[in-house]
C-alpha cells in the first residue's frame, strides 16, 4: 500500500500555518497520557515496596490466647483462660493437615512486663527479649549483618546465646568494637553474643533494632516461663491459604481445651496473608484510580482537539466544497479529517507516554542511588502491556474525537461551501 505523501504534505502545512493552536490542542492530550504513566508508575512503586517487604515473609498466622471463656461447655465453668503449651505444637503438626510449620514464641518486656536490663561492661540499657527458633530470620524480617542466626543446635541445647539489633549494639558497644563472641547479662543471666541483625523490612523503624533473640526454649526456662507458650507462628503448606491453616488450628485447639466453638473470643490470631490480599485490593483501587483520572483528562483533551478541527471544517470549508466539487468522495473527506485528528493525538501521546517513561526512570536512578528504596516506594515503572494499553486508549480517542469534524465535513454542500466567505 503506497503512502500519500500530498494528504501528509498538506496536514503539515495546515499544522504549521497554526503552531500555536496545535501546540495548545495537542498539550491536553499529551498531559493525559504522562499524568497516567506517572500515576501508575507510581502504584506501581508503592506495589513494589509493600512485595518486597512482604516477600520473604511465609503466609503466616500468629495465634496467642486472648480472653477467658465466656460460655460453659462440656460441664467446664465460664471464666477459664487458655494457655498454650509446648505439647501442643506436636499435637497440631501430627493432627492439622493444613499446618507445613509451626513455632512456639515466648518473649520479655514486649506484651507485658519490662524491657530487659541488659549489661555489657560499664555499657547498659533496657530491651525487650524475643524466642525465636532456626529458620525464622525471614519470619522477623532479620538479615544477619555480624555472626550467624540462632541454629538448631541452639535450640536443642538451650543455649545461652544472643543475637542482637543494631540499634543495641550500638548503644553497649564502641564504635568498631566486635560485639560477636562477647557476653552481655539479660535480667542477670549472662548471654553470648552469636550475631547482629538489621531489619530487612523497606520501612523499618529503629524500634525493630533495639530487640535482643535468644532460643525460645532457653527464654522459657531462663525466665520463668517453662509451663506455657505465648503464642504460635503457623505457616500452611504451599497452595493452602493461611486463612485454612489459621481456622483448622483454632478449631483443634477449641476442641483440646473443652472451649464452645460459639465462644470467638478465647484465642486471638492475626493473618498475614489477608493482609496481603487487602493490600493487593488496593493497588488494584489505586490503579483503577489512576486509569479513571487519566483516560478523564486524555478524553478532555481529545474533546479540545475535536472543537479544534470542528474550527478546521469551518475554516477550509471553501476548500473542502472544491474538493467535492472535484470529484472527492465523503470517505476521503471524512479519511483526510481522521487522519490529522489522529495524528495530534498519536504524536503527542507518544511524547507525553516517553516523557513519563523518562521521568519514572529518573526517580527510579535517584532512589536506587539512595539504596533502592523511598520509604515503601521501590522501583516505580510501566510494563509493556500497559504501554500499549495507552497507546490504544491513545488512538480510539483520537479517532473519537474526529467523528463529529469528519461526518460535518463530509456533509458539506459543494454549492453552498464555494459560495461561503
Amino acid at each position: 500500500m503506497l503512502i500519500d505523501t500530498e494528504k501528509w504534505q498538506e496536514i503539515f502545512l495546515t499544522l504549521n500555518q497554526h503552531k500555536m493552536r496545535t501546540t495548545l490542542t495537542a498539550f491536553g492530550v499529551f498531559w493525559g497520557i504522562f499524568m497516567l504513566t506517572v500515576l501508575l508508575g507510581a502504584g506501581k512503586a508503592l506495589e513494589n515496596g509493600v512485595v518486597e517487604d512482604f516477600k520473604e515473609i511465609p503466609n503466616a498466622v500468629w495465634i496467642w490466647s486472648q480472653s477467658p471463656t465466656q460460655l460453659a461447655y462440656q460441664g467446664l465453668p465460664v471464666g477459664r483462660q487458655i494457655r498454650l503449651k509446648v505439647d501442643d505444637v506436636e499435637a497440631i503438626k501430627n493432627n492439622v493437615p493444613s499446618v507445613d510449620r509451626i513455632y512456639a514464641q515466648n518473649s520479655v518486656g514486649i506484651w507485658d512486663g519490662s524491657p530487659a536490663y541488659t549489661v555489657y561492661k560499664k555499657n547498659n540499657g533496657s530491651f525487650p527479649i524475643q524466642g525465636t527458633h532456626a529458620g525464622m530470620a525471614n519470619i522477623h524480617q532479620q538479615k544477619i549483618v555480624e555472626g550467624r542466626y540462632i541454629n538448631e543446635i541452639d535450640d536443642n541445647k538451650r543455649r545461652k546465646v544472643a543475637i542482637i539489633g543494631t540499634r543495641v549494639k550500638e548503644i553497649l558497644f564502641k564504635q568498631g568494637e566486635n560485639a560477636v563472641g562477647a557476653d552481655i547479662t539479660l535480667a542477670g543471666i549472662s548471654f553470648q553474643v552469636v550475631g547482629v541483625y538489621k531489619s530487612s523490612s523497606t520501612n523499618p523503624n529503629s524500634a525493630e533494632e533495639e530487640k535482643v533473640y535468644i532460643p525460645n526454649d532457653t527464654l522459657r526456662y531462663a525466665f520463668n516461663q517453662a509451663d506455657w507458650v505465648g503464642s504460635f507462628v503457623v505457616i500452611p503448606p504451599a497452595g493452602i491459604h493461611a486463612a485454612v491453616a489459621e481456622a483448622d488450628v483454632k478449631k483443634y485447639l477449641y476442641a483440646r481445651n473443652k472451649v464452645d466453638p460459639n465462644d470467638m473470643g478465647v484465642l486471638g490470631s492475626f493473618n498475614l496473608q489477608n493482609e496481603f490480599d487487602k493490600i493487593y485490593g488496593l493497588f488494584t483501587g489505586i490503579n483503577v484510580f489512576s486509569w479513571i483520572v487519566a483516560i478523564g483528562t486524555i478524553m478532555a483533551g481529545a474533546i479540545g482537539v475535536g472543537n479544534i478541527m470542528l474550527i478546521v471544517v469551518k475554516e477550509r470549508t471553501r476548500e473542502i466544497g472544491l474538493r467535492k466539487a472535484l470529484g472527492a468522495t465523503p470517505a476521503s473527506i471524512i479519511g483526510m479529517i481522521v487522519q490529522e485528528s489522529v495524528f495530534i493525538t498519536a504524536i503527542a501521546g507518544y511524547f507525553g507516554l516517553v516523557m513519563g517513561v523518562l521521568l519514572l526512570e529518573g526517580i527510579s536512578m535517584l532512589m536506587e542511588a539512595n539504596g533502592g528504596s523511598a520509604g515503601m516506594f521501590r522501583n516505580p515503572e510501566v510494563d509493556f502491556n500497559t504501554a500499549l494499553s495507552a497507546v490504544a486508549v491513545l488512538i480510539f480517542s483520537g479517532f473519537l474525537a474526529s467523528l463529529m469534524p469528519a461526518a460535518k465535513a463530509a456533509t458539506v454542500n459543494p454549492i453552498v461551501a464555494l459560495q461561503d466567505e
